[in-house]
């Protein structure tokens, strides 16, 4: 979990096998693509655990005192929001964030504008009052435009505790856009790296590289988050509602 993009070698017995990031650009297939996101996927299991634990613990301390849970993210990281709202296994009492003129839905000039506009993330934290007792999950892969910065910083004014799921090899490649100058993963309590590469798409290709992995990465350590402070409720003595498949 380095700002700075190294990584733990990978473990498993095809660790030599696998294709990395450098050498020829051959025309993109679906067997690289997965191969090379089944790399970022075995480097978030085997490095992030520690995050997870230390997150569930604190949503879980949290949530035991009376407050609640919340998640925010914009443009395609409203996804791993919605990943964790209304699905089968997953809280009952859980707080999305989902403002529609920072999804995709309404344009991605507008969405890729507005995560930027100073000044917003006050105005949507009076709408949803994420406050004292709190824990907030912000989720942003490149971790610098403003809202999600700033949301997390007026959470944490608030009294909101904080925890970041973004790239740290992105964010370390990047400056910041909000006024402040910081990234996301300098103003949470618990960063979880989803370990994917500065501009999300791995398979090499001219002009540029495809096949992102932050939605599948995040997606994956966000489930198991939940998964992890529905055990550790459980285990304290508070088990919490969860909910069942409508078409079960």
């Amino acid at each position: 979990m380095n700002v700075d993009g190294t990584r733990a070698p990978l473990t498993g017995p095809d660790q030599h096998t696998r294709p990395t990031l450098d050498g020829a650009s051959a025309s993109p297939t679906a067997e690289r693509f997965l191969t090379l996101a089944l790399d970022v996927i075995h480097r978030a299991v085997d490095t992030q655990r520690e995050a997870i634990d230390r997150a569930a613990e604190l949503i879980a301390t949290r949530l035991a005192d009376g407050g609640h849970w919340w998640a925010f993210g914009t443009g395609h990281s409203h996804m791993l929001v919605e990943e964790l709202w209304g699905r089968a296994g997953g809280l009952v009492e859980f707080r999305p964030i989902l403002e529609p003129s920072l999804m995709l839905h309404e344009g991605l000039d507008k969405s890729s504008l507005l995560e930027r506009q100073v000044g917003l993330a006050e105005t949507l934290l009076e709408i949803h009052p994420v406050g004292s007792g709190d824990c907030l999950l912000v989720v942003s892969n490149s971790g610098r435009n403003a809202v999600p910065v700033e949301f997390a910083a007026g959470a944490r004014r608030r009294g909101a505790a904080v925890i970041a799921l973004t790239s740290l090899a992105h964010s370390a490649a990047v400056a910041s856009r909000a006024p402040s100058g910081r990234r996301l993963f300098e103003l949470a309590d618990v960063v979880i790296d989803n370990c994917g590469v500065p501009g999300d798409a791995v398979v090499p290709h001219e002009p540029h590289p495809v096949g992102p992995t932050s939605t599948i990465v995040g997606a994956l350590l966000a489930q198991a988050l939940s998964v992890e402070v529905i055990g550790r409720m459980e285990r304290r003595g508070r088990p919490l509602a969860t909910l069942l498949s409508i078409n079960a």
